[in-house]
């Protein structure tokens, strides 16, 4: 073996070490802060099928960003007089996966606004339920 040869592989095996470490001592990132991930996690578990509106939108969690009175914290906006830019079935969708509207110009002052923020999904909810959530929404 050369003395080029010897330099490549000792440098190869340097870059393979250091790339293992560095995947061993990887954090697991998340887009939802973690204190909204376990509130959220927990909640939704405990989400009643018979349930109102108003009941739903505490139960799952609504409050804890957007303010008992759903009036706006430092850490969400405040969702009165919504229906001026949402219809039911816009507002359900958006429900589901708030990351697909993340190129409307309101959500980029939104994320603005509220730095490292991000909107929870709720997917994996019941679409009947999240229509109970869209009318109390529009009606407030």
């Amino acid at each position: 073996m050369t003395n080029a040869q010897k330099w490549v592989a000792a440098f190869l095996g340097l870059f393979l070490i250091l790339f293992l470490l560095g995947r061993l001592t990887m954090k697991e990132e998340s887009s939802t802060p973690p204190m909204m991930m376990g509130q959220m996690a927990n909640q939704q578990a405990q989400v009643s099928e018979d349930a109102d509106g108003p009941t739903l939108v505490k139960q799952i969690g609504c409050i804890s960003c957007h303010g008992d009175n759903l009036q706006g914290t430092n850490i969400g906006p405040a969702l009165a007089n919504i229906k001026e830019h949402w219809t039911r079935d816009a507002l359900i969708n958006y429900l589901r996966n708030p990351s697909a509207y993340s190129g409307d110009a309101r959500f980029q002052q939104y994320r603005e606004q509220f730095k490292n923020v991000v909107m929870p999904s709720f997917n994996n909810m019941d679409v009947k339920q999240l229509g109970k959530i869209a009318e109390y929404l529009l009606t407030r």
